[in-house]
């Protein structure tokens, strides 16, 4: 157990716990590095056949942590992003590239409001299950932010270019049930009933080959990838030219 994160093993199932209340669980540097060393902790333990990610409620993850103040004009805000980004980027991208290395198949339990990188971080696992009351949505642009590139990528490869630019751009708030609808969400359930319905899936994926599954995990991811590494690029040097 670390100060923002709860790491919990329970037989071959382990629980990743965002544990910030007091800050809805937004990310910050430290949350980030322990939760990067909770997964790599995962990452070597050969008796750990599934991994759960979810936050402590009511939320899931604000996103990347501000201190935004009452008040603040939106280049204030964009010039607090700005500050912390390059060392808030390298972070968040270790722990969304170690989240999806694992061998082990990963479950988003979204038991509250997703926003920003929280969304982003929920994108990572191969299955994301949501209470109904949850919403989800990206701010970045309203903030005079563009959304990192590793949760661009991941919305691209998930529902294309044309839906990809509604969400990211249009900052508008989903309910779990339209995020569930577009594929981006797997299950939806009542608040009540999201924790039993996660820990049942888990225990289903856990009782199959472990082989079996690590291997198709990584294959899908494989080919979901080609052509990634040339977009990744691209988009970084039109970041860096802004």
């Amino acid at each position: 157990m670390t100060d923002n994160v709860r790491l919990e093993r329970s037989g071959p199932i382990a629980t990743v716990t965002l544990d910030r209340p007091d800050r809805r669980n937004s990310l910050s540097d430290e949350m980030l590095a322990e939760l990067a060393a909770a997964l790599t902790a995962l990452r070597d333990d050969a008796g750990t056949r599934v991994v759960i990610v979810t936050g402590t409620p009511p939320v899931f993850s604000a996103g990347a942590d501000a201190p935004f103040k009452k008040g603040m004009s939106e280049e204030a805000r964009r010039q607090m992003f700005l500050a912390r980004k390059s060392q808030f980027r390298r972070l968040f991208e270790r722990v969304n590239t170690l989240l999806e290395g694992l061998e082990q198949p990963t479950i988003a339990a979204i038991n509250g409001h997703a926003v920003g990188g929280g969304w982003g971080l929920a994108l990572a696992c191969d299955f994301r299950l949501a209470a109904a009351e949850a919403e989800l949505w990206i701010p970045e642009v309203d903030l005079g932010v563009p959304l990192g590139v590793a949760s661009t990528t991941r919305f691209v490869r998930l529902v294309g270019p044309a839906r990809a630019k509604e969400i990211i751009m249009g900052c508008r708030r989903y309910s779990a049930a339209e995020a569930g609808a577009w594929g981006l969400v797997h299950e939806v359930v009542p608040g009540a009933q999201l924790e039993a319905t996660v820990q049942a899936f888990a225990g289903r994926l856990a009782a199959k080959p472990f082989r079996a599954l690590a291997e198709v995990k990584a294959r899908i991811n494989a080919i979901a990838r080609i052509g990634i590494p040339e977009v990744n690029a691209m988009t970084e040097a039109f970041l860096d030219r802004g």
